[in-house]
Parts: C-alpha cells; sequence; structure tokens
C-alpha cells in the first residue's frame, strides 16, 4: 500500500513538471534571425547613429542571438512617419528609435516636448528626458503597449528661409512654412501669422527649390547634410523653440520573447547608445564658439541668433497655442515639467 501511495505520489508530480514544462515551452519563443529596426534618418546623421550604435553594441553583447537590421526612411511603412508607433505596437516593426513629434498624435502627452518655447536650453531638456517626467513619459508608452528603454535626440529645430532674416515674429507673416504632420505646429506657425504647409521632406525639396514653400524647421545637422542653402534657405534664425528627444524602443512581444539576461543587455546597450547619441548630435552647438553655425555662416548663410528680448516677443506670441495644448496634454504634467526646468541646473 506505501508503494502503491509512493508510485502515485510520484506520478502526480512528473505531471506537474510536465505542466510547468509545457507552459514554459509555451512562453519560450525562438529568436528571430533578426529583428526590424524603423528610423526616420540613416547614417551619418545623429539619429542614425543612435540606431546603429544600438545594434552593434546588442550584436556584440548577446554574442549574435540578437541581429537588427536598419530600417531607415521609416521604409517599413512606405515613410509615413505618423504611422511608425501604430506599426510598433502592431508588430510590423520590431523595435525602433523613434521621435516625440511623430508619436505624439498616437501619444498625447509626448506633445509636451513641443510646447513652444518651454525647453531654454540643453539643461532644460535633460532636466525633463532624465527625471520625474520622462520616467512618466515612459510609463504612458508602456500602458500604449511597447517597452521604452532610453532617451536620444534629434535636436533643437530651427527655422529657415528664403525671404529673409526673421528677428521677431512680424518678420514670419505670411510666408510659407513647411512643417510635420503635428497639429502643435500648425497651430504654433499660424498664430505667428506664417502659411504652415504640412508635406514630407520628398516634398519640400523640391517645394523649397521652386519657391512653392519658403521656409522649413529642422536641427542645424541637417541644414548641412543636405545643403539647403542650394535650395533657398539663405536664411536662418536659431530661436531654440522646441527640442525633438528620440525614444529607443522595442514591441512588448518581441521583447517577451527575450530571457531576462537578453533583456537587460538590451536596455543597456540602449541607454549606452542614446548617451553616447546625444553627445553626437549636440557637438559643434554646446561649445561657446559654436562651429556648426560658423561652418553655415561661411556658406554665405546669414544666422541670425535672437537676443533675450526678442526670444520674449516669440515666448509672448505662442503663448495661446501653449495654453491651449497645456490643457491638452495634462496640466500636472505640464506643471512638472515646468518646476523640473525652473530648478535645473545650467
Amino acid at each position: 500500500m506505501k508503494l502503491r501511495r509512493t508510485l502515485l505520489s510520484l506520478v502526480a508530480a512528473a505531471a506537474v513538471m510536465g505542466t510547468f514544462a509545457g507552459t514554459a515551452q509555451a512562453q519560450q519563443q525562438p529568436y528571430k534571425a533578426e529583428y526590424r529596426m524603423s528610423l526616420v534618418l540613416n547614417v551619418p546623421t545623429p539619429w542614425g547613429q543612435a540606431g546603429k550604435l544600438w545594434a552593434d553594441m546588442v550584436k556584440e553583447r548577446t554574442q549574435g542571438r540578437i541581429n537588427i537590421k536598419m530600417y531607415p526612411g521609416v521604409s517599413l511603412i512606405q515613410g509615413d512617419q505618423t504611422r511608425e508607433f501604430s506599426a510598433l505596437r502592431q508588430g510590423v516593426i520590431d523595435m525602433a528609435v523613434g521621435s516625440t513629434i511623430n508619436w505624439s498624435p498616437q501619444v498625447k502627452e509626448l506633445n509636451l516636448f513641443s510646447l513652444p518655447f518651454l525647453m531654454p536650453d540643453y539643461a532644460a531638456v535633460d532636466a525633463l528626458t532624465q527625471g520625474q517626467v520622462g520616467k512618466h513619459i515612459f510609463k504612458t508608452l508602456e500602458k500604449s503597449g511597447v517597452v521604452p528603454l532610453a532617451w536620444g535626440e534629434n535636436g533643437y529645430r530651427e527655422l529657415t528661409n528664403s525671404k529673409r532674416a526673421v528677428k521677431s515674429p512680424e518678420d514670419l507673416k505670411g510666408m510659407k512654412i513647411r512643417i510635420v504632420g503635428s497639429p502643435i505646429f500648425s497651430d504654433m506657425f499660424s498664430t505667428l501669422g506664417a502659411n504652415p504647409t504640412q508635406m514630407s521632406w520628398a516634398d519640400a525639396q523640391p517645394a523649397l527649390t521652386s519657391g512653392a514653400v519658403d521656409g522649413q524647421e529642422n536641427p542645424l545637422f541637417l541644414f548641412n547634410l543636405l545643403k539647403m542653402h542650394t535650395v533657398g534657405q539663405k536664411y536662418i534664425t536659431t530661436w531654440g523653440y522646441m527640442a525633438d528627444p528620440l525614444v529607443f524602443v522595442v514591441n512588448k512581444e518581441i521583447w517577451n520573447s527575450w530571457t531576462p539576461a537578453d533583456q537587460a543587455i538590451v536596455r543597456q546597450a540602449a541607454l549606452d547608445a542614446g548617451k553616447e547619441e546625444i553627445a553626437i548630435a549636440r557637438k559643434g552647438l554646446i561649445e561657446a564658439d559654436k562651429p556648426v553655425i560658423k561652418g553655415i555662416e561661411a556658406l554665405g548663410v546669414t544666422v541670425t541668433q535672437l537676443t533675450p528680448a526678442q526670444r520674449d516677443e516669440f515666448v509672448k506670441a505662442t503663448r495661446p497655442v501653449y495654453n491651449k495644448w497645456k490643457a491638452t496634454i495634462g496640466a500636472d504634467l505640464v506643471n512638472t515639467a515646468e518646476a523640473a526646468i525652473a530648478a535645473r541646473k545650467k
């Protein structure tokens, strides 16, 4: 009788172990031969460098278990930047280094970084991304179906045009300005008296060349890379009205398919790549002599760097947009951001 009870116990234990093994096997998915990373820009831009650094670090540190292929130009979704976040959630894209601007239509809190003149300097950007605001944004992204890992940076978006030096809101009146597909940009430029025109960069280049569009706004590294002075952009205003943080993210199902050890490797690689990429994005702009600006001026371009008083004119002019979007984004989050910036170490 005792032997029979022992045998039954062993059979029951084996059945339980088999159940556990089956569950673990069901949860442990095989790794893909290749993971698809979406990017808007390719190397040698800072954005492209972010993706390359991350992919290279992950491959080396996982000893080839996780191989990442970059798909710049958001080519996995036919170049539609505003669809990137949705495609990431759906699994069309495995991972991405994405723009807070491009994802803001799906995640309203990301419009925080597009509030006009919220972040007056890089210390203000860091106060948000590296503090409580950044943690809150990451929790919001997690609830939206992705796993955020680290911050990168596309940079401050500066204004260029073919007409005249822009030193005040009055100078912008009537200008046709190419903007990205985010409503807050349309609101801001309309408030300043400009005529905002949403279009892809592929469409923007011939429009700038022909004069159908007068100007655009983008980080300064793109001015040199795309040789914008050759498409009529003879004037730049460095007004620093908004900066565009980048986010390193992974699709949630992909993330859950990796072992905890590999998850830790991918996360640390994102943090390391993000830190290195931010330094690349700011190089030439944080030094006292600002060599990037000097190089642009050497091309015969007029660069206007606003005085504090001139900047205040733009701040006052765009305050209605700021207040409108503060309510949309969430007053508590914006108030937290304002407090963090006020307390930053310059």
